[in-house]
């Protein structure tokens, strides 16, 4: 597998994924996260690959997951108040949203997230739905403290918090 910046040619694709994951959640008892909303819409991933912060994740030439990664200090205006916890580092940091998979091939989550991480050198957060245990799953399998509660503009529903803290060289 590898990782490359997504391209406005592949925004049917990505779009797919998306519809893929909403129904995957849906289907796993995490209906809200993405699914009332059609969440995320077309617009949106345009502006992330046009701003360089769109990823795929491509594996025997194709495109098997994509998401959103970028990094700095204070880069995600939701992470600024943190509830019923605290996070365990300041420093600028990574942060992934809007993982999705073609669910076709094993392990695409972990690769990206681990990706990301390298990127990051060693500090990244990510947020998810509290129904969304396949994701929490996930994190605490790739090393990832629960931090607390978040909120984002897209919705009410609190966001679970997770950071990773560690050394990891860049790619």
């Amino acid at each position: 597998m590898e990782i490359r910046h997504s391209a406005i040619a592949d925004i049917p694709l990505i779009m797919e994924l998306y519809r893929h994951a909403r129904q995957f959640m849906k289907e796993h008892g995490n209906p809200n996260q993405w699914g009332p909303a059609n969440w995320p819409p077309e617009e949106l991933i345009r502006s992330d690959i046009t701003e360089g912060n769109s990823y795929v994740c491509v594996c025997g030439g194709q495109i098997a997951g994509t998401f959103f990664y970028c990094q700095g200090k204070d880069i995600e205006p939701a992470y600024q108040v943190i509830e019923d916890g605290a996070w365990l580092d300041e420093s600028p940091y990574g942060v992934v949203h809007r993982v999705a998979s073609s669910g076709s091939v094993k392990g695409v989550g972990s690769f990206c997230l681990e990706w990301a991480f390298r990127q990051s050198g060693g500090h990244l957060r990510i947020d998810t739905h509290s129904d969304n245990l396949v994701m929490q799953n996930l994190l605490k399998k790739c090393g990832f403290v629960h931090c607390g509660t978040i909120y984002v503009e897209e919705d009410s529903y609190p966001r679970l918090a997770y950071e990773k803290l560690g050394t990891s060289p860049k790619e």
